[in-house]
């Protein structure tokens, strides 16, 4: 238990964002750091988590984030803080508009436009949760899959991790899926409970939907996560936030890759709470290269 506190107070930590000791200029300045980690560059999902709080500390508590779009533009540097400059594009009467860069060594490397609103009553549907999914706690833990592997990542993936991510289809972290299918699923939630604070779950949620989004081509394809040689990196994000939800409560998260050519796959993802409502929406664009074997 000492462990998964400490690995959700590891999230926590890196949304709390100094605000840069008050300095602005056309912009409102923030700061985030990277916790300690093997790779050589910041994962995505934290910085897109990071680009969320920063904008949302710029906009009223009754407006929460309901959509962005961001572009990765350079890989970070895990060693060096990110300083986040804010933008305010637009304040309306229900809805307000930001621009977030997330900059290091004065240039930026991911680019956010993202919309905030005043909940309002309104039309009201969403597509049904898929049937015949397996309770998670019927699945094994990451730990139970790879942790008994003697390398770093896995070390990292499996004891690490701020979110308990449980496969509901076959995981290919070792060994490729037996049918070549372009849909996965997982069930996903953090591994110690989260204040209250709506805004963090948003954010939160955020972080973990960069997790997989681009495994379900490698599904396609019989590939797995240890293919030799394989380059793999998310080019943008869109998210969409439906209704509020806890990320200390179980998500199941559905992926399907619609399409890969050029180098690139299109992924996307529902996410449901346990009740079957339908929560967030989120699509990206990812490079895939594989290395030529002929």
């Amino acid at each position: 238990m000492a462990e998964e506190l400490g690995t959700t107070q590891v999230l926590l930590d890196l949304l709390n964002l100094d605000d840069g000791n008050g300095a602005r200029t056309d912009e409102d300045v923030f700061v985030g750091h990277t916790p300690r980690q093997t790779r050589t560059r910041v994962f995505g999902g934290q910085v897109l988590a990071q680009s969320i709080i920063a904008g949302t500390r710029t906009v009223e508590p009754n407006r929460p984030i309901h959509s962005m779009h961001g572009y990765f533009l350079r890989p970070g540097d895990p060693a060096q803080p990110i300083t986040f400059g804010v933008q305010r594009l637009r304040d309306g009467r229900s809805f307000s508009a930001r621009r977030v860069h997330a900059y290091q060594n004065g240039e930026p490397i991911l680019s956010m436009i993202a919309s905030f609103q005043e909940p309002a009553n309104g039309l009201d549907h969403h597509d049904p949760m898929p049937t015949g999914i397996p309770a998670p706690d019927s699945l094994p833990t990451t730990a139970e899959l790879i942790g008994h592997i003697k390398h770093p990542i896995a070390h990292e993936w499996a004891y690490e991790r701020p979110f308990d991510v449980r496969h509901v289809t076959e995981p290919i972290y070792l060994a490729a899926a037996p049918e070549q299918s372009a849909d996965s699923a997982v069930w996903m939630r953090t591994t110690a409970p989260m204040p209250d604070d709506p805004a963090l779950h948003r954010a939160a949620l955020a972080y973990a939907s960069d997790y997989m989004l681009l495994e379900p081509a490698l599904r396609r394809h019989s590939m797995t996560w240890v293919h030799p040689g394989l380059s793999i990196a998310s080019l943008d994000h869109g998210m969409w936030w439906h209704r509020d939800f806890r990320v200390d409560e179980w998500l199941l998260y559905v992926l399907h890759a619609p399409s890969a050519s050029s180098a690139r796959t299109l992924g996307t993802g529902k996410i449901y709470n346990q009740a079957g409502q339908l929560v967030a929406s989120v699509a990206q664009e990812g490079m895939i290269r594989v290395p030529d074997e002929a």
